[in-house]
């Protein structure tokens, strides 16, 4: 951009920030819709470009640059910087969490009534393993077998602390 235009542009932030003062204290409310920004965060950016903006010129007029070149700019520069890597983290970090949603949806949380009896022998392992009652369950879920004709079965095991079974639980 020229001096020309950054000029321009600090122009019209002070009228915009200017008009969007008024409109915060005028008495007259403008009914809000999908579409209608809220009058103080639009004020907040106008106040912010507007700060930018003199920023970028007040830079032009030190350096003597009849144009403004972001990569001679080291304060510009490292706010895009930081920018980019706020933007890039929040992207991995929706990105987590929309995979952890996925596997939350995937999986399966139930509440079991067993007889007596099979609630002792559970209950039993499970203290032979050094487990909870529900880390024993658990694993014999993990290793359920399902056959073309729909039979279910699970090969004989012994519970215990084994990576990627009871721990992530």
């Amino acid at each position: 951009m020229t001096v020309q235009q950054v000029a321009q542009a600090v122009d019209t932030a002070v009228v915009r920030v200017r008009e969007t003062r008024q409109k915060l204290r005028s008495p007259v409310r403008v009914p809000r819709g999908e579409l209608v920004p809220d009058p103080e965060k639009l004020a907040g950016r106008w106040a912010a470009l507007l700060t930018e903006w003199q920023r970028i010129a007040a830079h032009l007029a030190a350096s003597g640059a009849g144009v403004y070149d972001g990569d001679q700019d080291e304060t510009g520069s490292a706010w895009a910087r930081e920018r980019e890597e706020r933007r890039t983290t929040a992207l991995r970090d929706h990105a987590a969490w929309t995979e952890q949603r996925r596997e939350e949806r995937d999986g399966l949380r139930a509440e079991l009534w067993l007889s007596a009896a099979a609630g002792r022998r559970i209950r039993a392992a499970a203290a032979r393993a050094g487990l909870t009652p529900h880390e024993v369950l658990a694993q014999l879920a993990e290793r359920v077998a399902v056959d073309d004709d729909g039979a279910v079965s699970v090969a004989p095991f012994t519970p215990g602390r084994t990576a990627g079974l009871s721990e992530e639980r």
